[in-house]
């Protein structure tokens, strides 16, 4: 099995970003999936950027935040949390202690010279003001205190940052607190806060990197996948190929075709309390980043006009509706599209309009006009297009969120997933694996590269029940294109007629990435090449790097 190498693509203005791919050279790129945001977002006011605060109640709090209704931005007392327990492996707190343990690592080989005598920590809920240093892969700013080597973790800033934190929590052995932020006290030279297009940006937990210029957020990315390997791939330096500049998503708001907003139950109810329904609509949105109570979001600019008018009907709808509620719930809000060709000669104008087109937005083309609407039925079925090939999905199912970056993204693929022409005898690949294909996406968008076929394989029958479908919508055969619904050790009872020097295997998994079983498996099998393919963010990417 031949190595190969992933290209990084931005998709999100956040640390969400899916996609990585292979180059034939030994090199790693990355996409940026999203672009500056996530599905929450958030934004700073004006004035100082600071975020709305209770003044704590009277008396002494003894190093505990006060019992207010603001609960220090919602999180519980110190009483009442559990033990802290160790990061566990492939977790967010993994990512993020890599980043501080280089961190102060580089300082100590920096202060050898000048030793310094540790300073004692600042006080539980103490503010306080810090220098950020650093972009951790999480999205996070790692910080320092003027005469203190300690690591302060703060969401929301860059490096160059001076910036006003609330002392949340400490860790000693992991050695870096955790922190609230407050304000930006002197802004970096990265930092532009007129390119923050979100009123929610620094209260919604979405939106990391509005402030930041996207070429910046690209080179964050690319920076995620170098660390990831230099800090969990146990390989040496020499065996790590170049990772390659980040591909950005064409569009950096007004991309994100899912949204799923959410509301709260009954204040004061409790599962044993008696239910009694909500005497006002509730707040409807997302988590802000330190709290758990639901931040109240009017307005999404990362999300499509069709998904903005969803958000918006949704929220009329519970302004009427808000008493049949006794219990929280979450809104889907999931763009769909209807395509009519312009040059659809068979039937009158008039019939090709769908139903639902005075409720959606309209989009033309030289070619066709697409009607978009906003589905909230987990059940009913969305459409989309990627190029010319149609695809339907169960809409409160996974599906690429980011639409725009899909046609680059497979044609990047389809550029890359078969080997450079060479002179030596090989056999040529005929045949594509298509492992965790889910609906069928690379299934079907590179079928017509391999005259052996392709294959997609997945556990989920009614993701294979939909592959089929889209396959019949796209006008491949079977012979073309075809779909098994089974587990890792069915996957390769299936193809083991295939001649793993002929096939071509694409992997897509899940954020927790491969089980060993897969891995094991795929080994013995050892097809001619592999395309890796998987979310761009801090976790996502340590788990696809210990895959690899």
């Amino acid at each position: 099995m031949h190595s190969i190498s992933l290209r990084p693509f931005l998709t999100s203005l956040s640390l969400h970003s899916q996609f990585r791919i292979k180059q034939p050279a030994a090199t790693i790129k990355t996409w940026q999936n999203f672009t500056s945001q996530n599905p929450r977002m958030a934004s700073l006011p004006a004035e100082g950027r600071a975020l709305p605060s209770k003044p704590p109640a009277e008396g002494k709090t003894h190093g505990k935040r006060p019992h207010h209704n603001n609960h220090g931005h919602g999180r519980k007392p110190a009483k009442m949390r559990k033990k802290e327990k160790p990061a566990q492996e492939g977790s967010h707190e993994e990512v993020l202690l890599a980043d501080v343990q280089a961190l102060l690592a580089a300082q100590r080989l920096t202060n050898d010279a000048v030793p310094t005598e540790p300073k004692p920590l600042p006080e539980q809920w103490s503010e306080i003001e810090v220098d950020v240093v650093e972009l951790s892969s999480t999205g996070d700013g790692l910080a320092k205190q003027k005469g203190s080597d300690h690591i302060y973790v703060v969401p929301f800033t860059v490096p160059g940052d001076t910036a006003k934190v609330k002392v949340y929590r400490h860790l000693p052995k992991e050695g870096y607190t955790v922190t609230d932020f407050l304000s930006v006290i002197k802004p970096s030279p990265l930092r532009d806060d007129s390119r923050i297009q979100c009123q929610y940006f620094a209260k919604c937990s979405g939106c990391q990197f509005q402030m930041l210029d996207y070429a910046e957020q690209l080179r964050h990315k690319r920076n995620i996948v170098v660390k990831a390997y230099r800090n969990f791939s146990q390989l040496p330096p020499e065996l790590v190929p170049d990772v390659l500049e980040t591909i950005g998503s064409p569009l950096q708001y007004g991309y994100r075709t899912k949204l799923t907003p959410h509301f709260d139950g009954p204040p004061g109810q409790s599962r044993r309390s008696p239910k009694t329904g909500f005497k006002e609509r509730p707040p409807i949105g997302f988590t802000p980043k330190a709290t758990r109570k639901v931040l109240d979001i009017e307005d999404c600019p990362i999300a499509t006009d069709a998904v903005r008018k969803g958000l918006r009907d949704e929220r009329k709808r519970l302004e009427v509706e808000f008493d049949k509620y006794t219990k929280g719930a979450t809104i889907l809000l999931r763009e769909s599209t209807k395509r009519v060709p312009k040059d659809d000669t068979t039937t009158q104008p008039e019939e090709n309009i769908p139903e639902e087109a005075e409720d959606s937005i309209k989009v033309e083309t030289d070619s066709y006009t697409d009607y978009k609407t906003c589905i909230t039925d987990n059940n009913a079925t969305s459409t989309e297009y990627i190029d010319d090939f149609i695809f339907t999905n169960p809409a409160g199912s996974f599906f690429q969120n980011n639409n725009s970056i899909l046609p680059p993204f497979t044609e990047y693929i389809r550029q890359h997933i078969l080997p450079p022409l060479s002179s030596s005898p090989e056999k040529p690949i005929r045949t594509l694996i298509d492992a965790y294909s889910g609906s069928g996406l690379f299934t079907i968008t590179q079928s017509s590269l391999f005259p052996g076929g392709s294959i997609g394989i997945d556990i989920a029958e009614k993701s294979i029940a939909f592959a089929r479908r889209n396959a019949v919508l796209n006008g491949l055969r079977e012979s073309q294109c075809r779909f098994i619904a089974a587990d890792a050790p069915e996957l390769f009872k299936s193809v083991a007629a295939y001649d793993p020097d002929e096939t071509v295997v694409v992997l897509d998994p899940p954020r927790k990435g491969c089980d060993a079983s897969f891995l094991a498996q795929l080994l013995r099998f050892a097809p001619r090449r592999v395309v890796y393919t998987g979310h761009v963010e801090g976790v996502a990417v340590l788990n696809r790097v210990k895959d690899i």
